[in-house]
């Protein structure tokens, strides 16, 4: 069955909505890959936008600097259901936003609150997405009980797995 692009959107929306937490993956300027978790601020999807807010100390906001292409990971709170978005991300300097995204938690972070001269919004704009759906547990379980029984394949009907452009 073919899904709209609506169909898509919620399926991900879903699987973010309650995951505060996302690995933001970045390119080194020695072209290595480097994975660090990030606290998702904002995600609107329609407008391809997530938001981020970073310290522009750290190897994430450098690798960003020279290479904008990044990869956002998600894993459902009950670790079944997963989603991986790829896209760039554009370091944004916007005192409206910022005030909009923030939170007090943030000063932990940053000794002089959102004044701090660190403070970095990082919006990702999405290019496309992939996202894993487990399916319910009992019945993936008498899947696998019945293929261990006989010998027979049925990775492929243990959940659903999509893939889609923004």
């Amino acid at each position: 069955m073919t899904q709209t692009p609506q169909q898509h959107f919620d399926a991900v929306a879903s699987i973010m909505q309650d995951v505060k937490f996302a690995m933001l993956t970045t390119i080194t300027a020695e072209g290595h890959l480097h994975a660090c978790p990030m606290t998702t601020n904002h995600i609107n999807l329609p407008a391809r936008e997530i938001w981020f807010i970073g310290d522009k100390t750290t190897e994430t906001v450098k690798d960003i600097q020279n290479n904008a292409q990044v990869n956002l990971s998600y894993t459902s709170k009950d670790h079944k259901d997963y989603v991986s978005i790829n896209g760039h991300a554009e370091l944004v300097d916007d005192a409206d936003k910022l005030d909009e995204l923030w939170s007090p938690m943030y000063s932990a972070f940053f000794e002089h609150g959102k004044e701090d001269v660190n403070v970095q919004l990082i919006k990702v704009v999405p290019n496309g997405a992939e996202y894993w759906l487990s399916g319910s547990d009992v019945v993936n379980f008498f899947k696998m009980t019945a293929a261990a029984v006989t010998g027979g394949k049925i990775a492929d009907s243990l959940g659903e797995n999509s893939a889609f452009s923004f």
